[in-house]
């Protein structure tokens, strides 16, 4: 091609038939891409929308740890556990309230162990609950405790082992849930500065060591407890902090701390509810596949 565009010796001819071939191509692009555009149109506009989560359609059940008859752990400062619990249970709730989990309950049971365990987790399956979280506030065992004296009272302490701890079960009938939530909710907690104790791996803890099965996030295994293993849906149990410990004990009854675990528990309880929906939409999609369908084997009647 003597006057084409891959001539590259230039004449007032050559100019005008390179314009030529400029415009050419110019057009023939333009004409492509719309063609590029709408193919991606189509192609989205073919494809099923993924619906987000729909706070309003996801039950959280809070389980407020202990009664006020059995209370859990004494604080440094004479405090019972289940103080720490309600307030905190409370506030998570008031939270995810706001956020759009209207379907949140607060679990409270006067039921004492072991009956009232088997309560809490029949009641969050009756309640057809799509995530159970248990609140509680943590200690040590009693051969790790010191003794001080405040307000004219003597109390236990042990300053060691700040920090959150979050168990799953093994034994529960979501497993993969249960830890995927643990996970979230860890890592949600440490963008609010708070980190997890690693004591729990210490022989010190004797028969209350525990497995870490998510070093990233501190989430512990622990198949014996009933509201985690009877539950029928994902569950963790958080201890939001050492309430033993007396510096941790002081923070954790501020409306602050309580603020950050809330927040916490709110971004947490968005993705995985948004991991849910994700993941129920990929399923419905592999069994409307074709591939999905079964296939007739040859020779078989």
């Amino acid at each position: 091609m003597s006057h084409g565009c891959n001539n590259t010796e230039m004449t007032p001819a050559r100019a005008a038939s390179f314009l030529v071939c400029f415009a050419v191509l110019s057009v023939v692009f333009a004409a492509s891409a719309r063609s590029g555009v709408s193919q991606v149109r189509a192609s989205a506009q073919a494809q099923p929308s993924v619906a987000a989560c729909r706070p309003a359609d996801f039950r959280v059940v809070l389980d407020v740890g202990h009664t006020p008859d059995v209370p859990g752990a004494i604080s440094a400062h004479g405090i019972p556990e289940y103080v720490f619990n309600m307030r905190l249970a409370a506030d998570i709730k008031d939270a995810l309230v706001k956020a759009g989990f209207d379907k949140t309950v607060l679990l409270i049971t006067d039921q004492a162990p072991p009956l009232g365990l088997f309560e809490r987790a029949w009641s969050a399956n009756k309640l057809n609950a799509d995530l159970f979280i248990a609140i509680h506030h943590d200690s040590v065992p009693d051969d790790l405790l010191q003794t001080w004296e405040y307000a004219d009272h003597q109390e236990h302490f042990n300053d060691s082992f700040p920090g959150y701890a979050i168990f799953v079960s093994d034994e529960n009938a979501d497993r993969a849930g249960s830890l995927a939530f643990g996970h979230l909710l860890g890592e949600a907690l440490q963008a609010q500065g708070l980190v997890y104790t690693p004591h729990y791996t210490l022989p010190l803890m004797r028969h209350r060591q525990r497995q870490l099965v998510d070093a990233e996030a501190g989430v512990y295994r622990y198949d014996a407890l009933v509201v985690l293993e009877k539950t029928r849906m994902p569950a963790v149990l958080l201890e939001a902090g050492s309430i033993i410990n007396r510096t941790e004990e002081l923070q954790m009854a501020t409306p602050e701390r309580r603020n950050l675990i809330s927040t916490a528990m709110v971004t947490a309880v968005n993705e995985f509810c948004a991991d849910r929906v994700m993941a129920r939409h990929r399923h419905i999609r592999r069994l409307a596949s074709p591939d999905a369908a079964p296939r007739r084997r040859v020779g078989v009647r």
